[in-house]
C-alpha cells in the first residue's frame, strides 16, 4: 500500500477535568474522562522513496518545521532501519480550531504515527507508538490508545471506559486559549479530590464532576464565559480541556439540531457523535 486518504484525526472532549496536584517539576496532575468524536481533521498520506517528509498543504500560523504532523513523521522515520529511504507527502485538512481544547494537533500527530507505521511497515506496537507520541505531547498517547479513557497523571495513564454514545453540540467561541496561561493562573484549583472509575462511570451522562480549568479560562476570555452561559440554557454545558470550545451532550440528534439552529451567528458551532474507537485502530498491532 502506497497511500491512505481521508484519515480522520478525531476530536476529543474532556467530559470532566480535575486538577488533583502538581509534580515537583511543575507539571499538573490530572484526572479526566476522554471522549472521542466522529468529527476532526482529515489527513492524506502518500509514501515517497527519497526519504523526504513534506507537508503539502499550507496551514496559516503553523510553520512546517514545527507542525506536530511533520515532527511525528520524522520521529517514526528515525526508528526505521538504517538505509531506509521511505518518506511521505502529507496533506492536512484542518477542521478543528487551534487552542480549542479538542486535541487537534495531538490527534493529527497520533493519526500520522498510526498511518505511517502501517504504510512504512515499521512494525511498531500500540505501546511503542504511545511511547513515541508522549514526547510530542501528553494527549498524543490517548489517541493512539484508540479508546475512550479515564486519564490520570499528566494524561498518559489510561484506562478504557465506555464513554457516551450520544450526540454533542460544540461551540467554537472564536478565541485561542493558550494552555500554559491557564495552568499558571494563581486562582486555578489544584487540589480536587481523587476519584476512581466507579465514582463516575454511571454518572457521565448526567454531567459528572467539573472542569477545574473552566473558571480561569472564562475569567480571562469573556467569549468563553458567554458561550458557556448561552449553551447552559439548553443543557449541561461545559468547556473542554483548557478551552476555548464549549460542549453539551444531547438526548438525540434532533435536540442537537434544534440547539445548532439557535446558536448566535458570531460563533461557529457543529454537532458530532461520540464514538467508542479510533477509526485507525484496525491498523494497530497490539
Amino acid at each position: 500500500m502506497r497511500s491512505l486518504h481521508h484519515c480522520l484525526a478525531p476530536a476529543k472532549l474532556n467530559l470532566f477535568l480535575h486538577v488533583v496536584g502538581r509534580r515537583p517539576d511543575g507539571y499538573h496532575l490530572l484526572q479526566s474522562a476522554f471522549q472521542l468524536l466522529d468529527h476532526g481533521d482529515l489527513l492524506d498520506f502518500h509514501v515517497r522513496d527519497d526519504g523526504i517528509i513534506r507537508r503539502i498543504t499550507d496551514l496559516p500560523g503553523v510553520p512546517e518545521e514545527s507542525d506536530l504532523v511533520v515532527r511525528a513523521a520524522r520521529l517514526l522515520q528515525a526508528t526505521l532501519p538504517d538505509g531506509s529511504r521511505l518518506g511521505a507527502d502529507i496533506a492536512v485538512t484542518k477542521r478543528l480550531p487551534m487552542g480549542g481544547g479538542l486535541g487537534g494537533g495531538s490527534s493529527d500527530a497520533a493519526t500520522t504515527l498510526m498511518a505511517l507505521n502501517h504504510l512504512w511497515d515499521a512494525g511498531k506496537s500500540r505501546e511503542e507508538l504511545m511511547a513515541l507520541g508522549l514526547s510530542l505531547g501528553a494527549d498524543v498517547p490517548f489517541f493512539i490508545f484508540g479508546r475512550n479513557a479515564f486519564a490520570e497523571g499528566v494524561g498518559e495513564r489510561l484506562t478504557a471506559i465506555d464513554g457516551l454514545d450520544c450526540w454533542f453540540v460544540v461551540i467554537e467561541p472564536g478565541v485561542a486559549v493558550p494552555t500554559p496561561e491557564i495552568f499558571r493562573a494563581p486562582d486555578l484549583t489544584r487540589n480536587s479530590n481523587l476519584v476512581t472509575i466507579p465514582d463516575f462511570s454511571k454518572t457521565l451522562q448526567s454531567g459528572y464532576g467539573k472542569n477545574d480549568l473552566q473558571t480561569v479560562a472564562a475569567r480571562l476570555f469573556p467569549e468563553v464565559a458567554a458561550a458557556i452561559e448561552w449553551l447552559a440554557e439548553y443543557g449541561k454545558a461545559r468547556m473542554t480541556g483548557s478551552g476555548a470550545c464549549v460542549f453539551m451532550p444531547c438526548d438525540s440528534e434532533a435536540q442537537a439540531d434544534r440547539v445548532l439552529a439557535a446558536v448566535p451567528a458570531r460563533w461557529k458551532a457543529w454537532k458530532a457523535r461520540g464514538i467508542g474507537q479510533h477509526p485507525l485502530s484496525s491498523l494497530q498491532k497490539m
